[in-house]
């Protein structure tokens, strides 16, 4: 990495990373601690359905969307600002966590406390999307196209071992009593949001002025790159499938663990099988940059997706829990590698001068799938099967194979362009 110049701050890549770094960890931190038991929450405490508990993934997703290729995107181009745009995301999504428990306690009734939380959590991605796009940007504003899969990789693998320690804190409150209701596991997330900000000081700026300058495939239309949009778009088409169908488990999957008719694990129990796929993604983060490097960015997308596919046929079928723990490792696995080599082809594709805009794209793939993935494929999917007389765990095993086969034909897809560019490559 190239080092950065600045008297003021004295900025060096040793610095940059332990701000990302340091970043990253409380992130994944508060994301364990907080997301691992919602689902369980709502379901079992708020008494909501499969698909009303998905709600509260799809519909934050569908505005951070929105926001983060209407509003903070196009405004982080124009101004070329990633770090602020960090910072004021963390910061507000720390007051309204706080300010959603409050509310949500406030009802008596349970049941409209459920629905709260899921509108709390989407006006709250109204500001907190900024902080996803400045991310994204900024990685790529600091690093070279030959670094960026490796680096991800790192920040990946760094973040899971705070994921480990934020689902195990998060279990013992949770198990012990002091859970959502009452407000600890609101309190703590809502913390780690304000000192998150904190590390992000280390970092620069970022914007095109710090970038890198280097050979890009342009999707600038005014520069009538038809081929390459069009790669960009069977790219993004294909992510789309492959991450839906691996992410629509992502709130079913701690409810099927913890049935009553199925595995029945407990809180602590589960915060040990979710923490298998942290361990994974630690263990094969520092590794995925150099399998990218080795393999091919594209070989290492289709290798990651296809052990997504074998750890989701896997966690349907099998009836020992020391396989849903091989599992669980698969789908850590599988998702370091697909981010890494995914958005090291990402950054080869996007052009510096609208790095955010596009960016909000590519990063529509994963976040519209941790909730809508959900409520229009794996909710619905349970929820009529079990109507229909079928057992729970029948039901929920049917909606990852579901997934399996979505994340298929996405692969199918992606393999599709890669076989079309070879053969274009050779005609020419």
């Amino acid at each position: 990495m190239r080092k950065i110049n600045s008297k003021k701050h004295a900025i060096t890549p040793l610095r940059i990373f332990a701000g990302l770094s340091s970043f990253q960890m409380l992130a994944m931190f508060r994301r364990g601690l907080f997301y691992t038991y919602l689902s369980i929450y709502m379901r079992e405490f708020l008494n909501m359905s499969v698909f009303e508990t998905t709600l509260y993934a799809t519909f934050p997703m569908i505005t951070s969307v929105i926001c983060q290729n209407f509003v903070w995107g196009p405004l982080s181009d124009k101004l070329q600002k990633r770090r602020r745009l960090i910072i004021l995301g963390e910061i507000i999504a720390g007051i309204g966590t706080f300010t959603i428990w409050v509310i949500h306690f406030s009802f008596s009734s349970l049941y409209i406390a459920g629905y709260v939380i899921t509108i709390g959590l989407t006006f709250i991605e109204i500001f907190w999307s900024a902080s996803n796009i400045g991310w994204s940007a900024l990685i790529s504003d600091i690093y070279p196209s030959e670094k960026r899969s490796k680096v991800m990789g790192q920040l990946q693998s760094l973040g899971g071992g705070g994921r480990i320690i934020g689902i195990f804190i998060g279990g013992f409150l949770y198990d012990f009593g002091f859970g959502f209701r009452n407000g600890p596991l609101f309190f703590v997330a809502s913390f780690v949001m304000f000192i998150s900000a904190i590390p992000m000081l280390l970092v620069p700026e970022g914007g095109i002025d710090l970038g890198i300058q280097e050979m890009e495939i342009s999707l600038d239309p005014d520069r009538n790159n038809q081929r390459s949009v069009l790669i960009f778009v069977i790219f993004i088409v294909a992510l789309i499938f492959i991450n839906f169908g691996r992410n629509s488990i992502t709130v079913p999957y701690s409810q099927y663990l913890s049935l009553d008719s199925g595995f029945n694990v407990d809180s602590v129990l589960l915060s040990f099988i979710a923490n298998t796929r942290s361990v994974a993604v630690m263990m094969i983060g520092f590794t995925a940059g150099l399998l990218s490097k080795k393999l091919g960015h594209s070989r290492a997308l289709i290798f990651g997706t296809s052990i997504g596919i074998i750890a989701l046929i896997i966690t349907a079928t099998t009836i020992y829990l020391s396989l849903i723990f091989v599992g669980g490792f698969l789908i850590g696995a599988a998702e370091v590698i697909i981010y890494a080599a995914s958005y090291a082809i990402a950054s080869l594709l996007i052009p510096a001068r609208i790095r955010a805009k596009l960016f909000a794209v590519y990063n529509t793939t994963f976040f519209l799938s941790w909730g809508t993935a959900g409520t229009f494929i794996s909710g619905p999917l349970i929820d009529f099967l079990i109507n229909n007389g079928l057992s729970e765990v029948f039901a929920y095993q049917m909606s990852f194979l579901t997934g399996a086969l979505i994340c298929f034909i996405g692969l199918l897809i992606f393999i599709f362009l890669e076989l079309w560019l070879k053969t274009h490559k050779r005609n020419n």
